[in-house]
């Protein structure tokens, strides 16, 4: 079942956050994760959630995301985001419509 890794995202630090971004994609891409949605405008329906930057990685699994963010590669570049950025993540299941 497919799985959607969903990050909300305030950049404090372009620079930095750019350099966590460029060496973070081909990490992400490597272990299987496709960008569905990176940082467009985002426009409030109701509530008083407003992300600053939001992004949306989806994967084959709930476990292949989570062994993505685990991997040796990506812990390396980890606290370049934790320094650049605030950031909440969760893993959400997709939806598998009844065969």
């Amino acid at each position: 079942m497919p799985a959607y890794l969903i990050l909300d995202i305030d950049v404090h630090n372009q620079e930095l956050y750019a350099r966590y971004v460029a060496q973070a994609t081909s990490i992400i891409e490597k272990a299987g994760g496709r960008y569905l949605v990176r940082g467009g405008r985002v426009t409030r329906l109701s509530g008083e959630w407003l992300p600053k930057r939001l992004v949306v990685i989806r994967f084959e699994t709930v476990q292949q995301a989570k062994d993505c963010f685990a991997s040796p590669e990506y812990r390396k570049i980890a606290p370049l985001r934790e320094e650049a950025a605030t950031s909440r993540a969760v893993i959400v299941e997709g939806y598998a419509p009844p065969q």
